[in-house]
């Protein structure tokens, strides 16, 4: 695919028009911050991590969720837990360069099925809604929980999906994470578990179906070849658009060319690296971004959306809710003022902010 449609797919990202779907390898260059060593992200190396560094039997190295249930059967769920609170939620990392960039620009929805916390840090200055992965739980029929974030600290219990502020980012981590308390899905019974309920439409909020409708998505740092991340997958992106995405796979094999044939996703023989790098050539020559032409409101009565975006002016209904909120503000503050000359006041603000957004792109800043 050529250098231009990767930057077509970074633009698609940061306008909300395009789902990012992290996979193990969106991690890579993350480091120990004390070692040097690599952080486990996949298959192997948390085999690897969770056996000191030594290899397991060869039916056990097949795959993760095989090997963490074999540590479960022998030492109990707790030590498996202990592993991964101990990996993700002591130990420190450095920033994956992925991360960083997603913090710069911050999509409305990402799927990270990583259990480390970069994605949520990436957040750490943003209110959005967090939904975690759980499984072979009592006293509930879903596989799922939600916690708000408030821009400093996520709610102390968890938040019915009804209750959800839908016009804030969702940052989906089916396989859990550390924060705002530990909760995995590792072992071959957790993902029975979860992956029958997901099936079933149980594992994933009410909201979140809705939302997804129509969405496509980019696969990035996913190699489709894990049974189980493959069935978790064709879940999470079901009632996706066509093409559902893109997957950016170096040296695609036969069994994932077939898998993504049969799902309707498009390969791009390229990597995490190559999408950052297209990123970085969206900004033209000069420092200009290629930009989408803003179109305004047309009017309430023109007004029509089918939960993703305005079908009158293109616009997504987060883009809209958020320019919305802002255009209350400034024009609470004239009023809470009391300015006379409203006139003049609306001037100079559509003058500042023009010359704002001039500098910022000048300069390369985001968001």
């Amino acid at each position: 695919m050529p250098e231009t449609s990767l930057q077509a797919l970074a633009s698609g990202i940061a306008a909300g028009k395009i789902v990012p779907y992290l996979g193990p390898g969106a991690l890579k260059s993350a480091r120990n911050v004390e070692t040097g060593e690599a952080i486990p992200a996949d298959s192997d190396s948390l085999i690897l991590a969770m056996n000191n560094g030594k290899p397991m039997a060869p039916r056990l190295m097949y795959e993760f969720p095989r090997a963490a249930m074999d540590v479960e059967l022998k030492r109990g769920r707790t030590a498996l837990h202990r592993f991964l609170e101990s990996t993700y939620g002591t130990t420190q990392w450095t920033r994956a360069p992925i991360h960083d960039w997603l913090a710069g620009i911050k999509p409305p929805y990402v799927i990270d099925i990583n259990r480390d916390t970069q994605l949520q840090d990436s957040y750490a200055d943003a209110p959005h809604t967090l939904i975690r992965g759980i499984a072979r739980v009592g006293g509930t029929d879903y596989r799922f929980r939600i916690h708000h974030y408030d821009g400093e600290a996520y709610s102390e219990n968890e938040i019915d999906q009804d209750t959800v502020d839908t016009s804030l980012p969702i940052l989906f981590k089916p396989m859990g994470s550390p924060k705002p308390d530990p909760t995995y899905i590792a072992s071959d019974a957790d993902y029975v578990d979860y992956i029958t309920e997901l099936m079933g439409g149980f594992a994933i909020p009410d909201f979140v179906k809705k939302y997804r409708i129509g969405k496509q998505y980019l696969f990035i740092g996913l190699r489709m070849t894990r049974d189980t991340e493959r069935m978790v997958l064709s879940d999470m992106i079901y009632a996706a658009s066509e093409p559902k995405g893109w997957a950016l796979i170096p040296a695609p094999n036969d069994k994932e060319r077939r898998f993504c044939k049969r799902l309707g996703i498009e390969i791009i023989e390229s990597d995490v690296e190559d999408l950052l790098a297209a990123a970085a050539g969206t900004f033209a020559e000069g420092g200009s971004l290629r930009m989408e032409k803003f179109v305004p409101c047309q009017g309430k009565s023109a007004c029509r959306d089918d939960g993703i975006r305005c079908l009158t002016c293109g616009r997504g209904v987060h883009e809209i809710e958020q320019l919305r909120h802002l255009m209350n503000q400034l024009a609470s503050l004239a009023i809470d003022y009391d300015y006379e000359n409203v006139d003049e006041y609306s001037s100079y603000v559509a003058r500042k902010l023009e010359k704002m957004i001039t500098y910022r792109r000048e300069n390369g800043q985001t968001g």
